[in-house]
């Protein structure tokens, strides 16, 4: 098997870019580039680090992210399993990537930039949630906001009414796996709706 390992070589597999994919990037969030990324209450966090790269979802019950300014993101950092991989790398490696998407839209909107990290309690008190605030907050410097080809999304039938999730594993099948059976199984899934309840924020 051969590989592709030049970038000459990979054009010529594919040849040049339209016009609009060139066209439609933004270095700041425009009117309408804001209203997306507003009705978002889903993104995919991308960083880099010593260790590699992370990929983690962020989701909210409102806009994912709150605009400080136009070229100025701040997304707050709730509750999770404590792995900290996305923040440990931000603090090492500034370069950040955001895949934003609305339930029952096939576009997904992409924002890169650099991001910093903050515990600045006058900024997590605007996240503020039923008392409780995110523990920092990741401060994004957006260089560049453009929209995602829809059909990625279109092939997956991505926001479709499948039943797909009915034959997927539990999550506590997986870490039983993974642990030899040390952890997880029938009592993790059984108790776990009434953990995530009590620690959402």
């Amino acid at each position: 098997m051969q590989f592709i390992d030049d970038t000459e070589s990979l054009a010529g597999h594919y040849g040049a870019p339209g016009a609009p994919s060139l066209r439609k990037v933004a270095h700041r969030l425009t009117p309408l580039y804001r209203q997306w990324v507003m009705a978002s209450r889903l993104c995919v966090l991308s960083t880099v680090g010593p260790e590699g790269v992370d990929g983690s979802p962020r989701g909210d019950d409102g806009p994912v992210v709150l605009e400080l300014d136009p070229k100025t993101l701040a997304m707050p950092d709730w509750r999770g399993n404590n792995r900290l991989d996305s923040l440990r790398n931000i603090v090492r490696d500034p370069r950040v990537s955001l895949m934003f998407m609305v339930p029952g839209s096939n576009n997904v909107v992409r924002v890169n930039g650099s991001a910093r990290l903050t515990a600045d309690q006058d900024l997590r008190t605007r996240f503020e949630k039923q008392g409780r605030l995110p523990a920092t907050v990741i401060v994004i410097d957006i260089t560049e906001v453009y929209t995602q080809c829809a059909r990625a999304l279109m092939r997956a039938r991505t926001w479709s009414s499948g039943d797909e999730a009915a034959i997927l594993p539990t999550m506590g099948e997986i870490l039983a796996e993974a642990s030899d059976g040390e952890e997880g199984g029938t009592q993790y899934d059984e108790a776990w709706g009434q953990r995530a309840a009590k620690t959402m924020w």
